[in-house]
């Protein structure tokens, strides 16, 4: 199952993880794709943020995740773009944060390729020309399970 959604600008993009995040019930592993600046981080905010968090959400770059305690979930942002080698992941103890209370958010997630979980919805965010020249994001939302289903169905 799978769905697209326009985003005009970058408010479209928090309100879409806003609607991503009221659909969430249970863990649920969530693979980003786009290139540098497509906005992977901003929808990773509009979730985290409707999840309950209230600070900022930054980038985890430079960290490769930055994790999230909030009352009813874990909540783990990775970024990959700086591995070199999947494998890397393994020494980090990866597979511990994927566990029965936790939500992930997976930027560049080809970096960990054959290591990390298959996801229950992948999105991926590209630039789109509108028929007046303008450019704005598309965001194309694959769902792989039912949990991923579910959330497709609550947008």
């Amino acid at each position: 199952m799978s769905k697209r959604v326009f985003l005009a600008k970058e408010a479209d993009t928090v309100a879409l993880g806003k609607s991503i995040a009221a659909g969430i019930n249970q863990a649920i592993v969530i693979t980003l794709h786009g290139g540098l600046g497509m906005g992977k981080t901003t929808l990773s905010r509009g979730i985290i943020q409707s999840l309950g968090h209230d600070g900022a959400v930054k980038s985890p770059t430079y960290t490769l995740v930055e994790p999230y305690e909030l009352s009813d979930w874990k909540v783990y942002h990775f970024d990959l773009y700086r591995l070199a080698d999947p494998e890397e992941l393994e020494f980090m103890g990866i597979r511990d944060y994927f566990a029965h209370d936790t939500i992930s958010l997976i930027e560049w997630p080809e970096r960990g390729y054959g290591v990390l979980p298959e996801p229950d919805l992948s999105i991926e965010l590209t630039s789109v020309a509108q028929d007046n020249g303008d450019i704005c994001r598309e965001a194309k939302l694959e769902a792989f399970t039912e949990v991923g289903k579910a959330i497709l169905e609550a947008i």
